[in-house]
């Protein structure tokens, strides 16, 4: 089995330090089932990052994680015996998620340019929620991208222009009012409207080409597509 198609940009002009190379790996403590394409993602990342108890998905897989992130409450004694303690990076702020620490960590010590995460959505719906919130506050395009076997989410508060097939299902939604989004090439467009969750949100639009435009202004816009 193969593994997911990535979101492939078109252009994105303005987005700081965005490179054509294969991604750093986060790894949440989250619903994780190990597909042959998202083990290979891991596999093949020049780094990986566990946030807490995202540690114990990377171990059964038999990948020591380049760094463990958070208030380390979550992660097996015995795989953070294997992992060792120099990789451990005590992080106890309990006012902000093991997500939004790993983040911190990710962007700012280990400085890399893009960033997938696994585990972030399916299993506990208020993680799920919270993900998706905390992508949406550090939206960075193609940057930062939230994948599952099932689908993959961005968020993005610049104009941007991704790859996509027709006939793939794609949702679109903000959580701020404030924020108005065009969307070009999907069978319903969209011109400088509200998408707001809960409200009018674009879900299960459909691509009509090989490429579909994302032009959100006043704050991001969360794009999801989803994998057949």
């Amino acid at each position: 089995m193969r593994g997911p198609p990535p979101f492939r940009l078109i252009s994105v002009p303005r987005y700081h330090r965005l490179v054509n190379k294969r991604p750093a790996i986060l790894v949440l403590n989250g619903d994780l089932q190990w597909t042959e394409g998202l083990a290979r993602l891991a596999r093949e990342a020049p780094l990986v990052l566990a946030a807490d108890g995202g540690a114990n998905a990377l171990a059964r897989l038999g990948i020591r994680p380049d760094a463990v992130i958070g208030d380390l409450d979550s992660i097996d004694t015995g795989t953070r015996s294997w992992v060792g303690e120099e990789h451990m990076h005590h992080r106890p702020d309990q006012g902000r998620t093991d997500f939004e620490k790993a983040l911190e960590y990710a962007f700012g010590t280990s400085d890399v340019d893009r960033l997938t995460v696994l585990g972030a959505l399916g299993g506990r719906l208020d993680h799920t929620i919270g993900n998706l919130g905390v992508l949406a506050l550090h939206a960075r395009g193609s940057g930062l991208m939230l994948v599952s076997e099932r689908e993959q989410v961005l968020a993005t508060a610049l104009p941007i222009e991704l790859e996509s097939r027709p006939g793939e299902t794609w949702s679109f939604w903000t959580f701020d009012p404030g924020v108005r989004v065009t969307l070009e090439g999907v069978r319903w467009p969209i011109e400088n409207a509200p998408l707001t969750v809960g409200n009018r949100p674009s879900i299960s639009n459909e691509a009509t080409g090989a490429t579909v435009r994302i032009m959100p202004t006043g704050g991001p816009v969360v794009v999801c597509r989803l994998l057949s």
